[in-house]
């Protein structure tokens, strides 16, 4: 069987059997080409193989396990990278004495960062955030001082953090 013939039987069958791995279109096409690729580099061979069906769904089997493999490893990096990161950033923000920016020594970029992202917070948002952070109390004693329930500092709490991870992620990633 000639290359091309190859390819017109099997393209759209394997790219339906990868997607059953990968789920994604595009991933599963981005597989099926780059093993017609290197069927193509060693199409002097193509004659020796037995079973073609049977060596083609191999190859892109082990290609989307290789993938996956892949991807699962990507995870586990970026999630260490954004846990390091809280951890350097849960530092930083109990170092820090107060949130005002003209009292930044110019050397320090993180701190400002981070300063000016607890700054742009919503008042309420930024008042909880701090007196949790900064003064270290526990939810019940902010909500007791405040005089909110205890679900809304989870709630605002949960939201200065998320956008304080937002919007420090963009300016480091910069």
């Amino acid at each position: 069987m000639e290359f091309s013939e190859l390819y017109i039987t099997y393209y759209s069958k394997l790219v339906r059997f990868a997607r059953e791995y990968v789920i994604l279109e595009e991933d599963a096409e981005n597989i099926t080409q780059d093993v017609f690729t290197d069927m193509w580099e060693k199409r002097e061979s193509i004659d020796l193989i037995e079973n073609m069906s049977a060596y083609l769904f191999r190859l892109v089997k082990n290609r989307c396990l290789d993938y996956l493999k892949h991807k699962a490893f990507e995870q586990k990096y970026v999630e260490h990278i954004q846990s390091s990161f809280e951890i350097e950033l849960s530092l930083k923000l109990q170092s820090l004495d107060r949130f005002d920016i003209c009292n930044i020594s110019e050397g320090n970029e993180t701190e400002v960062l981070i300063r000016k992202a607890i700054n742009s917070l919503p008042k309420r948002c930024r008042d909880i955030f701090m007196l949790s952070r900064m003064e270290g109390l526990k939810y019940r004693e902010i909500s007791e001082r405040l005089g909110i329930s205890v679900n809304t500092v989870e709630c605002q709490m949960s939201i200065a953090l998320k956008k304080l991870r937002g919007k420090l992620s963009i300016c480091l990633a910069a």
